[in-house]
């Protein structure tokens, strides 16, 4: 396979380390570079994935072989907490590709661009150190913001995850058999989510997470309490126009299903129920946690950050059903 840039993709066993496997395989301008699993280390990554390259293998490269890997652009697709090592490693060789951390360890820090492209784009210009926001906050944010000047206290988030959220290793949220005719919740106070859009936001954000048996996909319920009363159609229209221009993001009038936005690569925003008297909105969001959630809005990042279009090797067909 041959592409313009090549992209080490550090975290690959994983849910999103796959779709961003498939993603960047299938994308015009980019090949992977190498593909670091320690759990599969040597074996051919096509033993796991469709459509790769037979004779790429998973390596096991620890942060000092990163840094010295010949890539223009890095994905770290890793647990909380372990970024750190890697940049460490990359600063002290004098190496600077792109990076885009999955994690939420620079979500915080205002010397990288916090990637959610629909909302911070005019930042993007010339970064090369990427946070992507969390899935949790994506829904949330995107929820929020055609109406975040108006808000009156604070916002109110109930979050239902398929899963896969959870990630590979056993626990409780992953586990079919615990999660069968249930709904879990977790964090119900103090979630990273909830740190996170508080900040990027700059308001307060009420964040409550629940897991259910469903394998992918976020449903967001969101309460907008609102300084000054709105009619429903205004509601809409706002949110219309503030997304009129994104292709990723689809504004419907019925509160979308969660069924409807799995293996997709969109966003959709729905629902516009108001109180009586106009003050009080709530409004539904669905996107794919593994997609948009993670490895679609990475992609869109990188894109961006390579000079690439934004929405390069992301099929327009797919951002919806």
């Amino acid at each position: 396979m041959s592409g313009t840039y090549r992209v080490g993709l550090v975290g690959a066993r994983g849910y999103v380390g796959s779709e961003l496997i498939h993603l960047i395989t299938a994308h015009p301008e980019l090949q992977l570079g190498f593909v670091s699993s320690r759990e599969r280390e040597g074996q051919a990554v096509a033993d796991f994935e469709v459509g790769v390259d037979p004779a790429l293998r998973y390596v096991n490269f620890d942060a000092s072989q990163v840094a010295q890997a010949d890539v223009d652009a890095l994905i770290l697709a890793l647990p909380n907490g372990k970024a750190g090592e890697y940049v460490a490693e990359l600063d002290a060789a004098g190496r600077d590709p792109v990076i885009v951390d999955l994690s939420a360890d620079y979500r915080f820090d205002a010397s990288w661009y916090y990637g959610l492209p629909e909302l911070t784009r005019a930042r993007a210009v010339g970064q090369r150190r990427i946070s992507n926001p969390g899935c949790y906050a994506t829904a949330m944010q995107l929820a929020i913001a055609p109406l975040r000047e108006l808000l009156d206290g604070p916002v109110q988030c109930f979050g239902v995850s398929g899963y896969s959220g959870a990630g590979t290793s056993p626990s409780d949220k992953n586990n079919p058999e615990l999660l069968r005719d249930n709904l879990m919740p977790y964090a119900l106070t103090g979630h990273i989510h909830e740190r996170e859009v508080s900040r990027h936001m700059d308001h307060a954000v009420e964040f409550m997470p629940h897991v259910a048996a469903h394998f992918r996909g976020i449903s967001m319920t969101v309460n907008l309490h609102l300084r000054e009363a709105l009619s429903r159609d205004d509601a809409v229209a706002r949110y219309r126009a503030a997304y009129a221009d994104e292709p990723a993001i689809r504004v419907i009038d019925d509160a979308p299903w969660v069924s409807r936005i799995a293996h997709k690569h969109g966003v959709e925003i729905g629902g516009f129920a108001l109180s009586a008297d106009g003050r009080r909105l709530v409004v539904v969001s669905t996107l794919d946690n593994l997609l948009k959630g993670a490895a679609t809005q990475a992609l869109q990042n990188l894109n961006r950050a390579l000079g690439l279009p934004e929405n390069a090797g992301i099929d327009p067909k797919e951002w919806h059903t």
